[in-house]
């Protein structure tokens, strides 16, 4: 199996918060798509990183996972272009991790 974790802001460049209705859209789809997803939307993480400028920043981000059968490296490229504009955001991360499910 595939274990599959993306990070999701949760605010816009600007600093205004995204509706419940995008977070759900994206629910929806992966749904849709994997049959399941973990979404930890409780405490948000805090994402810093260094920008090609030098600037220290700082976000705000939910994790989601989705486990897979396999990682369709071409899907997950489309799907990160989709919520890239989605999110205004200028990248998604996303890894993906093999992994033992000990229920399976």
């Amino acid at each position: 199996m595939v274990l599959i974790q993306m990070l999701l802001p949760t605010r816009s460049a600007a600093g205004a918060a995204f509706t419940d209705e995008l977070l759900q859209r994206t629910r929806e789809e992966l749904v849709d798509q994997f049959g399941g997803l973990t979404a930890y939307t409780r405490s948000p993480a805090t994402g810093v990183w260094t920008s090609p400028r030098g600037d220290v920043e700082e976000d705000k981000v939910l994790m989601i996972e989705v486990l897979s059968a396999r990682f369709d490296k071409e899907w997950w490229r489309s799907y990160a272009e989709t919520l890239k504009q989605r999110f205004e955001q200028e990248t998604i991360h996303i890894r993906a991790s093999d992994v033992d499910v000990l229920d399976n």
